[in-house]
């Protein structure tokens, strides 16, 4: 008979099975035991992360490629240890099973599925945009699976690393980008065309206005001169109807006597004056109230 040494990690929740039952189980626990009775079961109880890659359709029927990776930690070991086999084998000290790979995988198989229903309901070029936002939702959605929860495992987080498309479908995307960035420069060439002409129509309606506010003061100027004219030409005809105005009282022969008085005291600047002896003989006769 052999008594066996294991010596656990601290990393590893061991437990010592006897009759198919734990008699003794903890972190890092350091036994000895007899193998043909016992067996020792090892459960590593920290984070552990699940690398994965698969493919999904989108809602427009476009394959994407998904890789990312899972982490996760086994909370409740020992319900663990009940559903899955995690017995050491006693000579290579490994596991005798695929059970502990089949737990990740179980896992990644979760995750796959939430996100086929996540990427099924959006199209291609939100796919592989909202990387961020879908993992949130998928992580959500695996941590409210019942299995897993009652199997006691914790979902820590969960990276979508790269969402891709097929190479076809990239060089078409790529394709269209191109067009779409050939579409904003040939915009941004208009807008800064009509922009321009824009502008130029605003300095020429300016120009206009201004143009046109001239002429508006021409004209004022020119109604403004024309009424000023008028009231000197009223100004001068009632100044001379003033002056006029007494001799209109006089008799006509006392008119032509002050005329032959202005031409007398005006002698001087009279360069030549012919009168004849009938002419004035008449003239003295009018005055004198005499008929010729």
């Amino acid at each position: 008979m052999v008594i066996q040494h294991y010596k656990g990690e601290p990393s590893t929740y061991v437990i010592r099975y006897r009759g198919g039952r734990p008699v003794k189980h903890g972190r890092g626990l350091d036994l000895w035991y007899l193998p043909y009775n016992t067996s020792i079961a090892a459960v590593p109880v920290v984070s552990q992360d699940a690398q994965f890659i698969f493919n999904e359709a989108t809602a427009n029927y476009q394959e994407v490629a998904i890789q990312g990776q899972l982490s996760y930690r086994i909370d409740n070991p020992l319900e663990v240890a009940q559903q899955l086999d995690f017995t050491l084998d006693p000579k290579t000290g490994k596991y005798r099973g695929k059970d502990p790979d089949k737990l990740a995988q179980r896992l990644i198989n979760a995750v796959q599925a939430h996100t086929r229903k996540g990427v099924s309901q959006i199209q291609l070029d939100q796919a592989l945009i909202t990387v961020r936002e879908l993992a949130s939702e998928v992580l959500a959605a695996v941590r409210r699976e019942s299995d897993l929860q009652a199997l006691g495992v914790v979902i820590e987080s969960l990276h979508f690393t790269a969402v891709t498309a097929t190479p076809e479908m990239r060089k078409a995307l790529e394709a269209d980008y191109r067009e779409g960035l050939q579409r904003k420069a040939d915009r941004a060439i208009y807008d800064r065309r009509a922009a321009a002409q824009e502008e130029e129509r605003k300095i020429r309606q300016q120009e206009l206005n201004t143009d046109i506010e001239l002429e508006e003061r021409r004209k004022d100027l020119v109604e403004m001169q024309a009424q000023n004219s008028l009231k000197l030409a009223e100004a001068e005809a009632k100044a001379d109807e003033l002056k006029l105005s007494p001799y209109g009282e006089l008799a006509p022969q006392a008119l032509v006597g002050l005329a032959l008085k202005e031409w007398a005291a005006n002698a001087g600047t009279i360069g030549n004056l012919s009168i004849t002896p009938d002419m004035l003989g008449q003239i003295v006769g009018w005055i004198g109230g005499k008929q010729s």
